[in-house]
């Protein structure tokens, strides 16, 4: 026998001195995902945040800008709440109610329309009703007449 016979004779060189492959990785077996379908993620990687628009998930909406207006509270939302704020400052409402109370002035701006005529009757109940009113606009979550609550 020659040493020619002891060859293989599809011409690959011989990986007998190499090691051998690692174990097959969890999944392995699987056929690859077609081109353009979305790729497994480990829990809690590239999950998107909130104002991250993706349209290839639903529920995501498009990006909230700081400041931007929300359409449900166009004035703002109360802090704690959540609650929208009405149209009405209840700081000028106070203020009104304290320097003109005796003629139902801040009562006329948030649109308590029978409070004030009866104040514009009695003068403010001698400048103690509108003084005693304007105090409660200015420190309670004070409301309009159409039940919303009143900015600051």
């Amino acid at each position: 026998m020659s040493d020619f016979e002891n060859q293989p004779s599809d011409d690959r060189p011989d990986h007998s001195h190499q090691p051998p492959p690692p174990p097959p990785h969890p999944g392995a077996g699987q056929p690859p995902p077609p081109p353009g379908a979305p790729q497994a993620q480990q829990p809690g990687w590239g999950q998107p945040g909130p104002g991250y628009a993706n349209p290839h998930q639903p529920g995501y909406g498009a990006p909230v800008a700081y400041g931007s207006p929300d359409p449900a509270a166009p004035f703002g939302r109360h802090p704690m709440t959540g609650e929208p704020y009405g149209d009405k400052s209840k700081l000028i409402a106070g203020v009104l109610q304290l320097l003109v109370g005796a003629f139902g002035v801040g009562r006329f701006y948030t649109g308590h329309t029978g409070m004030a005529v009866a104040q514009l009757l009695t003068l403010g109940g001698c400048g103690i009703w509108s003084l005693i009113d304007g105090i409660m606009l200015l420190v309670t979550d004070s409301r309009d007449a159409n039940g919303r609550l009143m900015k600051m």
